[in-house]
Order: structure tokens, then sequence, then C-alpha cells
């Protein structure tokens, strides 16, 4: 005759299965919440410009960057220190505090169209950008340098140098160039402002398309190097 189980052991076998199911939930848990803490930070983008990237003289969310926010939505966090009239020199200057508090992925710098309608020396536009392209390099950031092109007023031999800089800078320092920011865009007078400089807000979209081309490996670079 086969002998039963004894009561206190059908309780003991209960409580052990119930021990083990609530461990396997426990695990399987922490397992799904290693996996979303173990997702890729999402890249910083500092810009440095002046008033192409400030907005000005139209709604601060008609301008390529708010609109660049909107596209890459949560994917990527915006800086934009861009400064209306800013030269290279007062870029540079700010520079330093402004990486090493943002600690950026990618560095987008557009400056030198006001050292161009100045008159100021091609020369040292070019090491101030050279310092700031150094500095970003130095903290781990892809520079991304968005060029621009100034009126002759100076003269073409001026604007020659002026607009060397920039493909001097990309080929001596191997970062990414969109040569001119405005292309499409300036000789256009109904997507440019009265003053002939500033680009309206229906030439933002084309602002942005500019420089998404360029942009874009960029972010997925630094995603990739995020994963890794």
């Amino acid at each position: 005759m086969k002998r039963g189980i004894p009561m206190a052991w059908h309780g003991l076998y209960r409580m052990v299965t119930g021990w083990l199911v609530l461990l396997i939930v426990t695990f399987a848990s922490a397992s799904i919440n290693a996996e979303t803490d173990s997702t890729e930070p999402d890249p910083t983008l500092l810009i440095m410009g002046d008033s192409l990237s400030a907005a000005y003289g139209i709604e601060r969310e008609a301008g390529w960057v708010s609109l660049l926010a909107e596209r890459l939505g949560d994917n990527a966090q915006i800086i934009n220190a861009s400064i209306s009239g800013e030269t290279t020199s007062g870029g540079l200057q700010r520079f330093s505090d402004l990486i090493g508090q943002h600690q950026p992925d990618i560095v987008l710098i557009e400056l030198g169209g006001n050292d161009g309608l100045r008159g100021l020396s091609p020369g040292q536009m070019q090491a101030n950008l050279a310092e700031m392209i150094e500095q970003s390099q130095a903290a781990d950031a892809e520079v991304l340098l968005l060029g621009i092109d100034i009126p002759p007023n100076y003269g073409q031999a001026y604007r020659d140098a002026f607009t060397g800089v920039f493909y001097s800078l990309a080929e001596e320092y191997d970062v990414t160039l969109v040569p001119f920011l405005l292309e499409g865009i300036a000789l256009n007078e109904a997507l440019m402002q009265s003053d002939g400089i500033h680009p309206t807000a229906d030439a933002q979209p084309m602002i942005l398309d500019n420089v998404w081309d360029a942009l874009k490996p960029l972010l997925e670079s630094s995603h990739q190097a995020a994963a890794e």
C-alpha cells in the first residue's frame, strides 16, 4: 500500500514553488531593465553660430536650428549658442566654457560671416576657427564646419581668401564641411530678407537640408560609438 505525501509537505511544496516563480519574475524584470539601461545615450549637439543660426528677423521657432530639433525629437539634445553679430573672435572667447559645460558629441561651427562683412583678417579668422576645431577634437567631439560666402565688396582676392579658409580647415583637420550654408538661397530674392543678408522663414527648411546631408553621417557615427 502506497503512502500519501504528508499534508505538511504539500504546504512546503507550494511555498517553494511560489518562491521560485517570484525569483524567475524578478530576474526577468532585472534583465529587461538592464537592456533598457544599456541603450546608448542621445548625442549632444553644440551649435556655435551667428545670426544665420540665431533666427535673426524671424520667429525663433522658424529657424533652421529649431527645425533640426523638431526633426531629431528626443533623439538628440541641441544647445544653440548662436548670437547675432558674433565673430569668430567672440565665439572663441565663449567656446571653452561652452564645450566644458555641455560636453557635446558634435559641434557645428557656423561663424565667419561677420568677419567677412567687416573686412577682418582671413588669417585671424582661420586661426580662431582652428582653435575651436582643436578644442572640439580634444574633447572627442566631431566637427561640422558650415561655410559661408560674402559679396565681393572688398575685392575678389579678399573673397577668395575668405572662402578658402573653410576648405583649408576642412582638409587640415579632416572635418566635414558644408561649403556654403545658403546654397540655393542667397541669390533668390524671394528667400532673403530686405537686408539681402539674412534668409526668410521660408528659406529655413532649405538651410536645414543643406546641413542635414552632412550632419546625418555624424549622428549615425555618434550613435554607433556610444553603443560600443
